[in-house]
């Protein structure tokens, strides 16, 4: 069946990307980590100590930026490169997540991101997960999902994933730091987190990823059957 574009929002660790990651390796998509861009551009900046109150500073950064995604053989996933670094651990760590919803209000930084993602989304085939990528950068997708879970299950994921990745974090900590991260993401101007109308809502709150990724590859065949339905119909 012809292939189709998926688009994947929702809050922090209700397991958008990991189910998109599995999504794209199952259907041979390829599959796009708009947060990783926020993330390696917050990085860039604080590397560089570009200051968010200077749009001159901030637009020059930009057209230094450069991020690609390269297929990691030994993991089979993508990781990502900045300016042809990988910086996939670093953009992980806390002080990037702390900063990364600021960074994504900025709106010419989300202008050049969203910019760049269309123009990956532009062929059939892709799984991008972020927060605005059913409403505002694949408004044309043909399956929307938007994952949502229970605050604390979340806090508990995301703690989890930052010590397997040897980071220590305290709890309370790792939740109010998504509890910022969603008013932040949910009340900016520009593109803000929200469901798109006719997005599918999946509650991961209990349930397990191969659960999560079961359930999306359901809504992804029961959709591309419904196009090749219409196709024929309308022949």
């Amino acid at each position: 069946m012809k292939k189709i574009n998926i688009a994947i929002d929702g809050f922090s660790a209700c397991g958008k990307s990991t189910t998109a990651k599995a999504m794209a390796r199952e259907l041979g998509y390829t599959y796009v980590d708009s947060g990783a861009m926020y993330r390696a551009v917050t990085y860039y900046f604080m590397e560089n100590n570009v200051a968010l109150t200077n749009p001159k500073s901030i637009q020059k950064a930009l057209e230094n930026i450069n991020i690609t995604f390269v297929l990691n053989s030994t993991t089979g996933e993508c990781d990502t490169f900045l300016n042809g670094l990988r910086v996939e651990e670093e953009i992980r760590e806390m002080p990037v997540t702390e900063r990364v919803s600021e960074v994504s209000t900025i709106s010419s930084i989300r202008s050049v991101m969203v910019a760049q993602q269309r123009k990956m989304a532009k062929r059939n085939g892709v799984v991008m997960d972020g927060r605005d990528i059913g409403t505002v950068v694949m408004p044309d997708a043909e399956l929307k999902i938007f994952m949502i879970a229970d605050p604390d299950v979340r806090a508990e994921r995301r703690q989890k994933e930052l010590f397997d990745k040897n980071q220590l974090v305290d709890f309370e900590v790792v939740k109010n730091n998504l509890a910022k991260r969603d008013k932040i993401d949910s009340t900016r101007e520009d593109s803000p987190l929200k469901q798109a109308s006719d997005a599918e809502i999946i509650d991961t709150t209990y349930m397990t990823t191969d659960e999560q990724l079961e359930y999306a590859l359901n809504l992804v065949m029961g959709r591309m059957y419904l196009n090749s339905q219409q196709e024929t119909e309308t022949r």
